[in-house]
């Protein structure tokens, strides 16, 4: 008798199921992920402090300002260097800014962004930072998926992503929770489609600092300027204390650094270098391009020159990687007059007729450029993985691998003074 109830029982399920497969198509289990979230204000809350220093963990760009340097953490926030002996610099602190990957500062007050916003900090003793203004939402867009980036949280293995109930324009990721769950084969396909698409898209008596050619912030007399992948954000910082918001330019696609000469603007693209006008300071207007194969790109200016590295491969894009000298002259008419072969190159400066360009894991690599476009190797510092270069007045500055670099100045070279470690 129980044999016919447990046969009877198995024949039902066999015939639910068939029947649920009839009408809805096959079904299948599927590992189904769900973004665990946050409200932007209570990361907002947390999202900035000051620390004692602690080790870096991804070395980025830097920042001199007065005697001290501030070397990003990437996605976390700065590290404070006491640099008023350049023999031997001392950690001091480190501002935790959650998202943030940019600074700029102007007598004392340092402007960064923390994932879309803009966050205004005192830094007049630097033992003692506080928040004087907080602009939300001025800095492109895509707070949601940042989040997720800066803290280093791994998307994780699964058949679907679920985003539904998301605001994307309120809610960032924390983390995320996986189970198993039976669907329909046929909404899976769509779900997936989805999901990749989602995921793919996405002067004076005034004292100012000085970052490298990797920087999006650029502090001109009253006005900064920011970078965010296609838009130039514009603010007039006329009252230190209280940015006003102006409005953007859209300017292309990809945008990745922005340097400054006079009255130009010079960015840097994926897709080429790009050259904005600033005679309005509050209306910046498109003068000319100079366009190349897809590759990071940033870009420093002297004389009738620029100087543009392009690195190739992975993300970057298939160029091969290269210095290109490219004549400014005519300024509405820039044009290529040669390319130098490099090999991963990164940030590059320039301090009178020399030419400091970081070349990845080939290492620092200075040139004589008194006859460009015609350059001439002056030294190569092999062994060393480079990143960020700023020339001071005094002393040359180089980030790379998580140490600190400095060298002197020489008439034909220069020399290190002192590597430090930022861990």
């Amino acid at each position: 008798m129980k044999r016919n109830v447990f046969l009877t029982l198995f024949v039902a399920a066999i015939a639910l199921l068939s029947c649920e497969d009839d009408e809805n198509g096959p079904f299948e289990d599927y590992l189904v992920a769900r973004p665990l979230t946050i409200s932007k204000t209570e990361f907002r809350e947390s999202s900035v402090t000051v620390v004692d220093p602690l080790p870096i963990d991804e070395s980025g760009k830097m920042y001199a300002y007065k005697d001290y340097i501030f070397v990003n953490d990437k996605y976390k926030g700065v590290h404070v260097i006491d640099n008023s002996s350049p023999e031997n610099p001392q950690k001091v602190s480190f501002i935790k800014i959650a998202g943030n990957v940019d600074i700029s500062i102007k007598d004392d007050y340092l402007y960064a962004d923390s994932l879309t916003d803009l966050v205004v900090l005192d830094i007049s003793d630097v033992n003692n930072v506080t928040i004087v203004d907080w602009l939300e939402g001025v800095l492109g867009d895509g707070g949601f998926w940042l989040a997720a980036e800066f803290q280093n949280i791994e998307w994780p293995q699964a058949d679907i992503y679920d985003y539904d109930g998301i605001d994307f324009n309120e809610d960032v990721i924390v983390g995320w929770q996986v189970k198993t769950e039976r669907r329909p084969v046929q909404d899976v396909r769509t779900d997936i489609f989805f999901d990749e698409a989602l995921a793919n898209d996405a002067g004076g008596d005034n004292v100012t600092g000085q970052g490298g050619s990797l920087a999006r912030f650029k502090i001109v007399d009253e006005y900064l300027y920011v970078v965010d992948s296609h838009n130039l954000n514009v603010f007039n910082i006329a009252d230190l204390e209280s940015p006003e918001v102006l409005d953007d330019v859209f300017v292309g696609f990809d945008i990745e650094t922005i340097f400054n000469r006079g009255e130009h603007l010079f960015l840097g693209s994926m897709q080429g270098m790009y050259i904005y006008d600033i005679t309005s300071p509050d209306k910046p207007e498109f003068i000319s391009e100079f366009q190349h194969g897809t590759a990071c790109d940033p870009v420093v200016v002297d004389g009738d020159y620029a100087y543009v590295t392009l690195r190739g491969g992975n993300f970057c894009g298939a160029t091969e990687s290269g210095l290109y000298i490219v004549d400014i002259s005519t300024i509405e008419k820039p044009e290529l007059e040669v390319i130098y072969p490099m090999d991963e190159p990164y940030g590059l400066g320039i301090k009178d007729d020399k030419l400091f360009i970081c070349d990845g894991s080939s290492g620092l690599k200075v040139y004589d450029k008194s006859q460009a476009p015609n350059i001439e190797q002056l030294n190569h510092f092999e062994d060393i993985v480079t990143f960020d270069v700023i020339p001071l007045e005094e002393q040359l500055l180089m980030v790379g691998d998580g140490i600190l670099y400095q060298y002197e100045y020489l008439n034909d070279d220069i020399r290190l003074i002192s590597t430090f470690s930022l861990n």
